[in-house]
């Protein structure tokens, strides 16, 4: 049974709560879980201290057993100084989207046009083969 340990959403319509939860991997985001392992409010304060709560010896035994922590809870744990969350790159996102389209097209049309002029060498190759075997038949 895959362990993950993420936040199940509560609270009501555009006020967020968060329960940090360890469940299984193939229940639902705000279904069964197995234990709960602290909370989340995004709508206080970031300096406020009931912001987050772990219980950090819990978030240790679910890993221990193997749980994989979410990227958001992975966060936390960082912060916390439980876990070490490994840098993600991203070279692109810095990018804005219309240069990015426009650069994924232009690499599209070279490799359309490579393919195409392949074909035509393969082509050309092919007729020039079978030239060659009409007059060597003819010999």
């Amino acid at each position: 049974m895959p362990v993950v340990i993420r936040m199940a959403r509560a609270g009501t319509k555009k006020r967020p709560f968060y329960h940090i939860v360890a469940a299984d991997s193939r229940s639902p985001r705000d279904g069964r879980f197995i234990e709960r392992l602290g909370y989340f409010n995004p709508l206080l304060p970031k300096d406020k201290e009931d912001r987050l709560k772990l219980d950090l010896d819990k978030v240790k035994a679910w890993m221990v057993k193997g749980a994989q922590p979410s990227d958001r809870v992975m966060r936390f744990l960082d912060a916390a100084g439980v876990a070490k969350r490994e840098k993600r790159n991203n070279p692109e996102r810095a990018i804005p989207r219309k240069e990015r389209k426009a650069v994924r097209e232009e690499k599209q049309k070279v490799t359309d046009a490579a393919k195409a002029e392949a074909k035509t060498k393969a082509d050309t190759k092919v007729r020039e083969d079978a030239a060659a075997a009409k007059a060597a038949d003819k010999k």
